[in-house]
């Protein structure tokens, strides 16, 4: 019989490093002096990518062994996933303000994400 896509086991990984991400987000972002939540948002998710991309490439330079995907599970999908909050941008872009914040989140996004694979890479290119 083939092994399932996920296992409970693969699942409470995800659900305790989503729980502790999330957890962290959100102590982060509790401060509300003016503009906090604006740019601390911005941050975590810039942070976050750079974290998942240096991750991936981490993981890209071993060899994959089942240790591996469980940590991927824990800390990318998990830890990473509850961490970022792009889901947040959505939900407040309908304001100008909002909207290029939201724009420099995902560029800044993307070139974190591609300069912590390289650094995950030991420098070599993506």
């Amino acid at each position: 019989m083939p092994r399932p896509a996920l296992s409970w086991t693969d699942a409470a990984l995800v659900f305790v490093g989503g729980a502790v991400g999330t957890v962290l987000r959100t102590l982060l972002l509790l401060p509300t002096a003016s503009g906090w939540q604006t740019w601390g948002l911005l941050a975590v998710n810039v942070v976050g990518a750079l974290a998942l991309g240096l991750l991936t490439g981490v993981m890209l330079r071993r060899a994959a062994t089942e240790r591996d995907r469980r940590l991927r599970l824990l800390l990318g999908t998990g830890l990473l996933g509850g961490f970022t909050t792009y889901s947040a941008l959505a939900v407040h872009a309908a304001s100008p303000l909002w909207f290029w914040i939201a724009v420099l989140t995902v560029v800044l996004g993307v070139i974190a994400a591609f300069a912590g694979l390289r650094l995950g890479r030991g420098g070599s290119r993506p």
